[in-house]
């Protein structure tokens, strides 16, 4: 039985519990990935030959992961370090171990690209380097059979316009990173929402969806500000000075809950009025009591751009061609994991207010790099904080066999935004040009290839 909780401070007692010294930080990485049928370009559904859990099927036959089912579902694969999950449209996600260096995670990621491309091309199937289902509308995808989701799913349409393509539709890559303390932390999580146009504009991805261009760089950033007001977006809490680990635990306690867990089954909190956590912590529900499973559990459905846990969650960037997958998690480790380049990726954006924070965040869904702060693209902005994130990396000295530092997984990126390109940008231009509007070479001008991580 997971340890009763009975206060406030025992809920600010989780985040302390997860400082750790700076020997001890790593960096995980979370990839996800939509998949379409090779012949048409409509999303695989999870059911049936050739689908999401046939793939997962054939990945547990060919390596060594070990399926986890429910209700006679497989849901994910647990691996020896990393566990290959999915989201509720069938999105394929590789939950990456805690590595100490990116040329580590690299190692894991190739890895599994290699597998996947392996495994889709036995089913028909071929996963995409995009943000977002450029095709299938989110009636035409299959929702995954987790009881989570199905929780998740009538909710979102009450609560915004947006979230269920949310759920069905999109792909980010996200990156988790250590803190030593509650100062550490809290300085992290704000340099980290701080960055959010930057990171939107730097890494957007999602031009296409429902058959044609939708208007946006990133449009999956757009469709966040549509999911749920109540436990999304960029928090003004965490840009005052004072802010702490007791601002972000009251934001919390007021998100309503979605569910409890218990003896595996899922009981749906979801029904008006509704139960927020600090009205749970107060009164229960029935003869439930507050856990810290519970805490840890209510924390996972907060969909802030940079959520805290017992980590430091950035869930900005849209998914990425394979070999530029690594270029998020080595972006925030040169930048986080380094005091001077903290201070000088706050320095580019410690000027705006929070209402600029959010306008140029929607410029940034919109017109990508050509967005402006003032007569100021981001595309500069951004181009300098990837300066210095290399250089923050390039002090760390993490070599790999051949001598070379982490800077190496931004290299291809900063060429890219030098140019005032973003992969949106890319395939806007290839869509109305080489490709023609035709699906068929999408496919082929997207496909994950198993040679092409680096």
């Amino acid at each position: 039985m997971s340890e009763l909780l009975e206060k406030k401070e025992d809920l600010i007692r989780y985040f302390q519990q997860g400082g750790k010294p700076r020997a001890r930080w790593r960096i995980g990485t979370e990839y996800e990935k939509v998949a379409v049928r090779s012949a048409d370009c409509t999303a695989i559904p999870y059911s049936g030959p050739g689908g999401v859990e046939d793939l997962l099927r054939r990945m547990a036959a060919n390596y060594s992961f070990e399926p986890e089912n429910e209700h006679g579902h497989i849901m994910a694969l647990k691996g020896e370090r990393a566990e290959i999950t999915l989201e509720p449209g069938g999105q394929i996600e590789l939950s990456g171990e805690q590595c100490e260096t990116i040329h580590c995670a690299y190692a894991e990621f190739a890895l599994h690209v290699q597998q996947i491309v392996d495994i889709t091309s036995q089913i028909g199937a071929t996963v995409l380097g995009l943000g977002m289902q450029p095709l299938s509308r989110i009636d035409q995808i299959e929702l995954l059979p987790k009881a989570r989701y199905r929780i998740m799913y009538p909710y979102m349409a009450r609560m915004g316009t947006l979230g269920q393509r949310m759920m069905k539709q999109t792909a980010g890559v996200q990156a988790n990173l250590d803190y030593s303390d509650e100062a550490d932390a809290i300085r992290k999580l704000r340099v980290s929402m701080g960055i959010v146009p930057l990171l939107y504009a730097i890494f957007a991805n999602s031009p296409l969806s429902d058959g044609g261009l939708n208007g946006y760089h990133s449009f999956r950033g757009h469709i966040w500000t549509g999911t749920d007001s109540q436990r999304s977006g960029v928090p003004e809490f965490v840009f005052r000075g004072d802010c702490s680990f007791e601002d972000y635990a009251e934001y919390a306690l007021d998100v309503p809950m979605y569910f409890l867990i218990r003896n595996h089954e899922y009981i749906d909190l979801t029904q008006p009025p509704g139960l927020t956590f600090r009205q749970y912590l107060a009164r229960g529900y029935g003869r439930e009591r507050a856990t810290v499973d519970d805490w840890t559990n209510h924390l996972t459905t907060i969909f802030t751009e940079v959520r805290l846990k017992q980590y430091v969650e950035v869930r900005t960037a849209d998914s990425q061609p394979p070999q530029f997958m690594l270029a998020l998690p080595a972006l925030l480790k040169g930048t986080l994991y380094n005091d001077d380049c903290l201070e000088a990726a706050w320095d580019l954006v410690k000027g705006w207010s929070y209402r600029e924070r959010l306008e140029i965040a929607d410029a940034a869904h919109k017109n990508g790099l050509d967005a402006r702060v003032g007569r100021i693209k981001l595309q500069a902005l951004g181009y300098e904080l990837l300066q210095i994130a290399a250089k923050g990396l390039e002090r760390q000295r993490a070599l790999n066999k051949n001598g070379q530092d982490e800077s190496i997984y931004l290299l291809r990126l900063m060429d890219l935004v030098r140019g005032g390109q973003s992969q949106a940008s890319l395939v806007i231009s290839r869509w109305k040009g080489e490709w023609n509007y035709d699906f068929g070479r999408l496919v082929k001008g997207c496909a994950y290839q198993a040679e092409s991580i680096l």
